[in-house]
């Protein structure tokens, strides 16, 4: 064999040897789907810790002492205005009451004593019989009973009043709270405790705080002249419960207080909902959830993320096919699964959506491009 014939097998060989090393490369490079990066209109989603306080938290006390007779309620009850709760068993009032009308009956018959001695004077001064001085005094001394008599009758009504207070009803529609005190117990004026608190929870307060920047920056981008004016364009929320549950019907941000708290640097602001079923009561925890609508919005899957102390990050492809980790400065949600871009990555730029636990720095990848709106859409 030549030495022609040996080098042409030998370039062959290392021909087919190269080719088979390439091939196995190429196999090496995993796909991975992307999409290209596009503005588009996204809602964004502000979550706020609330405390919930119903429309009415009344504290129910009782105004004279006397023991707990009777309970008609329970705890955790719901009430009418005017339903009765409490009977206090306090006699001395029923007596006061019928001291009262005895003074009432003792200080008609003094009226009627003068008034018949005025009637007897009288025709005797018409006739010179008697000196108009004893009618002048028959007249002032029917005067002193009839003011006696008033008083009896104010006395009477004040002592009807305190007999009232021995029975308590509930001063609105609502929701009865704790019972601290049992049928014997005894109450006052003084009590420290009240006997139950009754909410009306057909409506509730949800009080949040924002800072000051998200102040400044919430109502800059709202319409309206006045502070007022801007609460009133500013669009419903939602109450996320504590269990995560969404409360079906939406609210209103209503008002913000006109001082910032100056240790915390926070505007308090309360929001109103509807709770006609009284699933939320006094108490409460939950989020006032406020959205925002964006109109050229960069949008990120959010399985197209990842965390590194706090931060989010995304890989974007270049234009070898490497990989490059960008923080994407992102705190915001929108609608969906994603994030709003807030730096790092413009329009055009190239993400991976999907199998990012795996990917290195740099790493060469065989980029699957996919189509971003039926990205979005799968969210």
């Amino acid at each position: 064999m030549s030495r022609y014939t040996i080098a042409l097998i030998l370039i062959f060989v290392l021909a087919a040897c190269k080719n088979k090393k390439d091939s196995k490369q190429q196999q090496t490079i995993k796909p991975y789907p992307v999409i290209v990066i596009k503005t588009q209109h996204a809602v964004i989603y502000s979550d706020y810790p609330a405390t919930i306080q119903g429309l009415q938290n009344i504290e129910i006390r009782p105004k004279i002492d006397g023991y707990v007779e009777a309970i008609y309620t329970d705890e955790g009850a719901t009430v009418k205005k005017g339903q009765l709760l409490f009977r206090i068993n306090a006699p001395q009032y029923e007596q006061n009451v019928n001291t009262a009308k005895a003074n009432i009956k003792i200080a008609v018959a003094d009226v009627n004593a003068a008034q018949m001695q005025v009637n007897k004077v009288k025709p005797l001064v018409d006739k010179d019989i008697v000196s108009a001085y004893e009618l002048e005094a028959a007249v002032y001394t029917l005067q002193s009973k009839q003011a006696a008599l008033a008083q009896a009758q104010a006395a009477l009504i004040n002592a009807q009043t305190n007999l009232s207070y021995t029975t308590i009803y509930s001063p609105a529609n609502g929701v009865v709270g704790v019972l601290p005190y049992k049928i014997g117990s005894l109450i006052g004026s003084t009590t420290a405790n009240p006997l139950t608190t009754v909410s009306n929870i057909s409506q509730i307060y949800a009080y949040f705080s924002i800072n000051e920047k998200q102040g400044l920056d919430f109502f800059l981008s709202s319409k309206g002249a006045t502070m007022q004016e801007k609460l009133t364009t500013l669009p419903p929320v939602t109450l996320v419960l504590a269990n995560g549950v969404i409360l079906p019907k939406k609210g209103r941000v209503e008002t913000a207080s006109g001082l910032i708290n100056p240790q915390t640097g926070a505007l308090n602001m309360r929001a109103t909902f509807d709770n006609p079923d009284g699933l939320v009561r006094s108490g409460s925890s939950a989020l006032v959830r406020i959205p925002r609508t964006l109109d050229n919005a960069l949008l990120v899957p959010q399985k197209a993320t990842y965390q590194i102390q706090g931060k989010l990050f995304v890989y974007v492809v270049d234009a070898n096919n490497k990989v490059k980790s960008v923080d994407i400065g992102s705190n915001a949600s929108a609608a969906g699964q994603s994030f709003v871009v807030q730096q790092g990555i413009k329009t055009g730029d190239k993400i991976i959506v999907d199998g990012i636990s795996n990917l290195k720095e740099d790493q060469l990848i065989n980029p699957r491009m996919v189509n971003a709106d039926s990205v979005y859409n799968s969210l």
